[in-house]
């Protein structure tokens, strides 16, 4: 077995480790050519209001600069701000793309307000449809897909393990794009049979905000799944669908728990004390009408970590509302009739 071969400092000849960053004896950076050509590609991006490309650039760079060093923190602070740049452009953009006559009163302009949000919403699906193909288009994600719907399809029939299936693949994308939307590199979906599916990241959100925006990506996807696969049972009467819906609910339900790394946990991180008593009690309040005992299990973690969890000094609004919107959607999801099925309503 060979070991890698020790570079040189081209500043004042030490022998660097493979593994390290920057010569430990001047500070010479071992990867200073490609830092200066991602520093440009990120500055022209920016220049060109291009605020993916260019936080992408950044956190490549962040990746090639010793942890703790003077470097690290300046662009750590640069991903930050760009960060919310891509959030905040993506709401101007909406804004600019809204006509001016919607504003203005009566039937007529409600109307024309309808039509510009069905026309939104066609938009949004067109173009998140082709961000559902790109993990479809990988060898492994497929495979690992196939492998898991056979099993499913040993324990509930082929109709119901291949929409499980589908609807924890749309999840999975949900982080997917997220994750594209702050410039952070991750592989498809990979499908563990009986367990679910994985993500590999290749750089990490730099923060709680993002990374709470990330993890509620995938129950806000498998909301739309939800619905989707819901809407299709009401226009066909297909039992499966019904099935395929309630359970979907159920998990994306569940993985909003608030604990370790599953996604509510990640989003927890950037709430504060009282948006975290604001979550448990919406969960005990939706318990209340629901009766689904999985939301006694959320409202109790959820009433530990804001008791005794260290709570975010700021609370990001967004992520409240979505964790707040998102039980309270899925929660009433958890009640669709499966026609046939015992102690469905």
């Amino acid at each position: 077995m060979s070991t890698p071969e020790r570079l040189t400092c081209r500043q004042c000849g030490t022998q660097i480790a493979p593994a390290l960053l920057s010569c430990p004896a001047c500070g010479w950076l071992v990867h200073g050519d490609e830092l200066k050509r991602l520093a440009q590609e990120a500055e022209a991006a920016a220049a060109a209001s291009r605020w993916v490309d260019a936080l992408g650039a950044w956190r490549r760079v962040h990746e090639l600069v010793p942890a703790g060093s003077r470097q690290f923190h300046a662009v750590a602070a640069r991903i930050e701000v760009l960060g919310r740049k891509v959030d905040a452009g993506e709401d101007e953009a909406a804004e600019r793309k809204r006509p001016a006559w919607l504003g203005r009163g009566g039937a007529i302009a409600a109307a024309g307000l309808l039509l510009w949000k069905l026309k939104a919403v066609l938009g949004f699906v067109l173009t998140k449809g082709k961000v559902l193909l790109l993990g479809l288009g990988k060898g492994g994600t497929m495979i690992s897909m196939l492998l898991s719907a056979g099993l499913y399809w040993t324990i509930w029939g082929w109709k119901f393990a291949f929409g499980l299936v589908l609807a924890i693949y749309v999840h999975e994308m949900g982080h997917v794009a997220a994750l594209r939307h702050y410039g952070i590199r991750a592989s498809a979906p990979m499908f563990i049979p009986g367990l679910g599916a994985v993500i590999r990241l290749k750089q990490y959100p730099a923060n709680p905000r993002e990374d709470a925006r990330v993890g509620l990506a995938g129950p806000l996807w498998g909301l739309g799944s939800v619905i989707g696969f819901y809407a299709v049972y009401l226009a066909t009467g297909w039992t499966s669908l019904a099935a395929i819906a309630r359970f979907s609910a159920w998990i994306n339900l569940f993985n909003l728990l608030p604990v370790w790394q599953l996604d509510g946990g990640r989003a927890f991180r950037a709430l504060g004390r009282a948006e975290r008593w604001m979550v448990a009690l919406t969960m005990g309040v939706m318990w209340f009408l629901t009766g689904e005992g999985l939301l006694v299990l959320l409202a109790l973690a959820a009433g530990v970590r804001a008791a005794v969890g260290q709570a975010a000094e700021t609370s990001d609004r967004v992520s409240f509302l979505q964790f707040v919107g998102l039980v309270v959607a899925l929660s009433l999801l958890t009640l669709i009739e499966v026609p046939g099925l015992p102690g469905t309503p």
